[in-house]
Order: structure tokens, then C-alpha cells, then sequence
């Protein structure tokens, strides 16, 4: 079969089979992909909306996708490469990609998660007060979920022209950009000081929650989980990371999620019921048909956090020479009852120059989140939303002295 013959089967397929569009490949099947739409020629719109159809089992790291951007006819399916790379940023690389190193044996493996324990609680929570900026894009699908018999009006605004075989709004796409000051205290990010007076919900987007997960707290309840133990080895920065799973139960855990907003819709207001009898002795003009309901009726919409404390697991990624943590992945155990369905956080630290030294920060993260957007309303019926945050740290600077 020609290649353009195959590109038009995938999309008969997507289109007629929308359940199809879930299906997971991997990133040589993404690379091949890509390969054959550009010996096609094919337009940017068209090579963005067959990425849009993809969902990787595979992390698409930074390097591949670089390689991969040659491909690229345009920037609307460079965009949706880096959704690719935000919504696999929790899943291993490619078995190629790993080291084939024998894992090491339990004295060696204790011995990393001994030196781990020291970089923590003795160098990373000791680090001086530092500023920085914070620099975050948003990717987001179903921009139109909230219904508009629902009283709530989104400002989230479509970003790519869709190909035709579904709506803009129904793909994950950019959606804005926001930069902003942060104070980071012994390893700890600061919650943002005053109120904040954005319409989060009633705009159409979430709230990106507050501060990342702390290194030293998750640390310190995965030990008192005694959950921690070997994954795999993984290349980080071409050098290998000692990978560590752990699982944290709700009983031993702290971690919050805290998320704005939600609408709960309120109905008030007063009905009279009436018949073809009492139509006309309650004043209604419809008496003379079989019955009815009058009245003055009002819908209030109100906006709630979701706040719980839940359990979670994850995957520590330690240097075994220096115990250096480089990176760290949370992933939250929701009820299928939450109004919050995934929420996944995976922070990566890096060495950077501030003043005369250099210390390992936080440089970069990555939110995947899937709420109802319609809450508890039930307004509009049942759907999802995927937000993706991909966050950058810059400019780390002594922070100054209060």
C-alpha cells in the first residue's frame, strides 16, 4: 500500500472509529509515522491533526523530539510534539534507551538510598533562601466541555485550526503562557503570598496548584512507608540514574491536592403547579391545558475547590555516586468519585549558577491533570478535561533579606 493511501486509511479510521484514537504507540511507530507523512508532503494542519489521533507508551524525551522536529512541516505540529512530550514525561523511555547495567545487588542498593538520604536532609534542605521565575505553558482539550445551560462562560480560547475530522476544542492544544516570581526556603517552594482574584473555573481553566511536591517531605513518608525498591537503571543527562519506586498509603501521607475551582449549580425560586381546575384561580394563563408548572426560577452557580489528601506513589531518580536527587515523579491515587481524576507531577533538578556557586534547584516540571470540568453540577452531562502544565525555572538569585 502507497504511504498516501496508508495516511488516508488512518484517518478514515480515526474518524470513523473515534474510540480508536486512544491507542497507545511507541516512539519509533511515532518517528515512522512522522517519516511517512513528510515523504507525503503533507500540510502542517494535516500532520498536527494525525498527532492529535496519537498517545505514547513511551516517554518522548527532549532529545527525541528534537530529532524528531526536522519532521515538523509547521508550528501547529510542533505544538502537538510538545504535548507528546509533556503527556508522556511520567512513562520509561524506550528499552533502547535504558542501560542494559545488571541492577546492583541490596547492600549497593541501600548504599545509594543511604548517600540519597544525606544529599536530602543534609544539602537540599539546606539550601539558602533563592528567588526565581517560574515561567509555565498550558496545553488543554475540550476547551467548550462546560455546557452553556450551565451559566458558566469559559475564556478558554482554540489555538489551532482543526483538520475537519473533529473539533479544535476537542484536542489538546497551547492555551496560554504566564510567568511569575517564586522564594524557594530550604528546598521548599513558597505558596504565592496574597489573593489570588482570577475567575479560575468560571474562566474555563484550573488553577495550577501550589507549590510542587517537596523533595524532603515526600522523602521522609516514602521512609516511613518502607515501600522504596529498585526499578531500573535510566539515563539522565547521558549519565545512568538509579531508579527507585515507591508507594505511599493515605495513612502516612500529607500530600494535598488542592485544586480551583469547580461549580456546583443551585436552583431556587418558586413553582406552582397547576391543572386545567387551579390554572385559573392561580392566576396562569394556560388553564385551559392539561397542567403545568409557573414560577420564578433562578440558577446560582458556586465554585469550590477540590481539596483532599490522598495516597500516592512514584519514582525517585538518584545519582549512585553522589546520591544527588535529579529527579522526582509524584502520581496521586484518586477515587473514581473525585471530581479530579489524574494528577501527576514530575519535577527534574539540574546544577545552576547562582552567585559564586553552583547548587542543584529545581529546572524544570511537568502537571498532568484530568478533572470534570462541570463538577458536581452535572450540568451539560459528564465529561473530562486534560490539562497540561510545563513549567521552566530561571534567574535563581539569592533571595533578599526580610
Amino acid at each position: 500500500m502507497k504511504r498516501g493511501s496508508l495516511f488516508l486509511l488512518v484517518l478514515l479510521l480515526l474518524s470513523a472509529h473515534p474510540g480508536w484514537s486512544s491507542r497507545k504507540v511507541t516512539v519509533a511507530q511515532l518517528q515512522d509515522l512522522l517519516l511517512s507523512l513528510h515523504i507525503d508532503k503533507k500540510s502542517d494542519i494535516e500532520v498536527a491533526a494525525a498527532l492529535q489521533q496519537v498517545e505514547l507508551n513511551e516517554e518522548l524525551t527532549r532529545g527525541a523530539m528534537i530529532s524528531l522536529a526536522k519532521l515538523a512541516p509547521g508550528p501547529l505540529t510542533t505544538e502537538q510534539m510538545y504535548v507528546l512530550e509533556a503527556r508522556s514525561a511520567q512513562l520509561a523511555p524506550p528499552s533502547y534507551d535504558l542501560p542494559q547495567t545488571p541492577a546492583p545487588d541490596s547492600a549497593k542498593q541501600k548504599a545509594i538510598l543511604a548517600r540519597a538520604e544525606i544529599y536530602i536532609f543534609r544539602t537540599y534542605a539546606q539550601l539558602p533562601p533563592l528567588s526565581a521565575k517560574k515561567t509555565t505553558l498550558r496545553f488543554q482539550d475540550n476547551t467548550e466541555a462546560i455546557a452553556s445551560n450551565s451559566g458558566i462562560a469559559s475564556g478558554a480560547k482554540d489555538a489551532v485550526t482543526s483538520s475537519g475530522i473533529s473539533s479544535p476544542g476537542a484536542f489538546i492544544h497551547y492555551i496560554n503562557a504566564a510567568a511569575h516570581p517564586i522564594v524557594l526556603e530550604h528546598g521548599f517552594i513558597k505558596k504565592p503570598a496574597g489573593k489570588d482574584a482570577t475567575r479560575w473555573g468560571a474562566n474555563g481553566l484550573i488553577k495550577i496548584p501550589e507549590p510542587d511536591p517537596t523533595l524532603p517531605h515526600v522523602f521522609k513518608e516514602v521512609q516511613s512507608a518502607a515501600t522504596l525498591e529498585w526499578s531500573r537503571w535510566e539515563l539522565i543527562n547521558g549519565k545512568p540514574a538509579a531508579v527507585f519506586a515507591f508507594q505511599v498509603p493515605k495513612t502516612q501521607s500529607k500530600f494535598e491536592i488542592n485544586i480551583c475551582c469547580f461549580p456546583v449549580v443551585e436552583q431556587a425560586g418558586v413553582a406552582r403547579f397547576y391543572s386545567s381546575t387551579t390554572g385559573p384561580i392561580l392566576g396562569s394563563d394556560r388553564g385551559s391545558g392539561g397542567g403545568g408548572v409557573s414560577g420564578n426560577f433562578q440558577t446560582n452557580t458556586k465554585w469550590n475547590d477540590f481539596k483532599s489528601t490522598v495516597p500516592y506513589h512514584g519514582r525517585i531518580y538518584i545519582d549512585p555516586d553522589t546520591g544527588v536527587v535529579l529527579r522526582l515523579i509524584v502520581e496521586a491515587e484518586l477515587k473514581p468519585s473525585d471530581v479530579v481524576h489524574q494528577f501527576d507531577t514530575r519535577i527534574d533538578y539540574g546544577p545552576v549558577k547562582v552567585g559564586q556557586g553552583t547548587l542543584i534547584v529545581p529546572i524544570s516540571s511537568v502537571i498532568n491533570s484530568v478533572v470534570v470540568p462541570n463538577g458536581d453540577s452535572g450540568a451539560g452531562g459528564y465529561s473530562t478535561r486534560t490539562s497540561l502544565f510545563s513549567s521552566e525555572y530561571s534567574e535563581y538569585r539569592p533571595a533578599p533579606a526580610r
